[in-house]
């Protein structure tokens, strides 16, 4: 595979090992970007009030057809956090409803959900799941489904332990159970192939600025049509009792926030084009071999057991290695940086000190040699 660097801007002092936390943009991407910023700039009456239901629904139908759905099921927003809000505030909870999670999730999705407990009186679990295999996933999880079990919440691929969890079958159990499905795919987009209609999920919000390489700022919420009605606008604007409708009112109450910048979402079907030209599978491919490499390397540096049982089963192009319990994180995290230009996140979960590594398309065995020498150096 060749090394992509020299399409992104990345500071080249610097070993980034970080795409995980906003991603990257190649330059092409980033220069189709700015090109519609200068369009919008250049006319701005022309391009809001005129062009602007073709030009977004033209770049619908491009993510769509990457996300193997239709345009009419997806809504274009800044990132995740937006998307699940949307679906979260919408979703009618009330005293003596359960809203199930796992004890991976993303802490701003836990937040919007414990906040709205809060205010509406309903539970939100955040269930401990077995992750030595599939099958221990699903028994484990299923366990904290009771007859007031509402909702399912949970990341395709989590942030703090990076692991893809097998939601497929979770969602087919709990359509079983007319239960309904909202999914964190923050992490899957460009780093593992989708297809939104054949996963089934009811809502499902997904960034594009991460594995996908879009500007910042591309994200969307999809919602399969049968649930669409559910959903409340997070901001009520002229969408809401359109007097010209548009594709839907999903659509038409869940795109126009007013005048906004909307280059980025613009952007998305270049970073599509650039990954296809760039022979991504391929690309994915190389990254998870060199991810199940390192991750194996730094395991043997730090004698601790891993979080996975198994890399290829858990994990794509982001992984966590398990660091000794008496690591001070805050000091790894600072001289990394400072003494040897690694930027990398380390941190603690459930008790348990990691550090995760991103490997994308402008990383190479040079990078982890480095990683691998700096902490051989700073850890005792």
């Amino acid at each position: 595979m060749p090394n992509l660097k020299k399409y992104f801007m990345l500071d080249p002092s610097v070993t980034f090992l970080n795409h995980g936390s906003f991603g990257a943009t190649p330059k092409p991407v980033f220069e189709e970007y700015q090109r519609w910023q200068r369009e919008l700039e250049w006319q701005p009456v022309d391009f809001l009030g005129v062009r602007y239901n073709s030009l977004m629904r033209s770049a619908r139908e491009s993510l769509a057809n990457y996300l193997g759905t239709s345009a009419g099921n997806l809504v274009y927003v800044q990132n995740v956090t937006v998307a699940l809000n949307i679906a979260a505030r919408s979703l009618e909870l009330g005293a003596g409803d359960e809203v199930l999670s796992t004890d991976h999730e993303y802490g701003a999705i836990d937040r919007t959900w414990r906040f709205l407990s809060r205010e509406r009186g309903f539970t939100y679990i955040n269930h401990p799941v077995d992750i030595s295999s599939h099958e221990s996933f699903l028994e484990s999880f299923w366990k904290g489904v009771t007859s007031k079990t509402r909702i399912v919440f949970l990341s395709h691929i989590t942030s703090p332990t990076a692991t893809t969890f097998p939601i497929e079958k979770v969602i087919q159990r709990a359509k079983s159970q007319n239960i309904i499905t909202v999914i964190d795919g923050a992490h899957a987009p460009g780093q593992i192939p989708l297809d939104l209609d054949s996963l089934g999920a009811d809502f499902y919000g997904g960034n594009l600025h991460k594995w996908l390489c879009a500007p910042k700022g591309a994200g969307f919420l999809y919602a399969r049509p049968g649930v669409q009605h559910l959903l409340k606008p997070l901001v009520v604007s002229w969408g809401y009792e359109s007097e010209t409708p548009g594709d839907s009112t999903f659509i038409d109450h869940h795109e126009w926030w007013g005048t906004r910048d909307v280059a980025s979402f613009l952007a998305v079907p270049k970073a599509i084009e650039f990954q296809r030209d760039h022979d991504w599978a391929e690309v994915r491919s190389a990254c998870h071999k060199l991810a199940v490499e390192t991750w194996m390397r730094l395991h043997d540096l730090t004698g601790v057991p891993p979080l996975h049982s198994d890399p290829e089963t858990w994990f794509a192009q982001m992984s966590v290695a398990s660091l000794p319990a008496d690591t001070d994180l805050a000091a790894l995290k600072a001289r990394l940086y400072a003494e040897y230009r690694v930027e990398i996140p380390v941190f603690a979960w459930n008790k348990n000190k990691l550090i995760r590594l991103s490997v994308q398309g402008y990383n190479s065995r040079r990078d982890m040699d480095r990683l691998l020498f700096a902490l051989k150096k700073l850890l005792k």
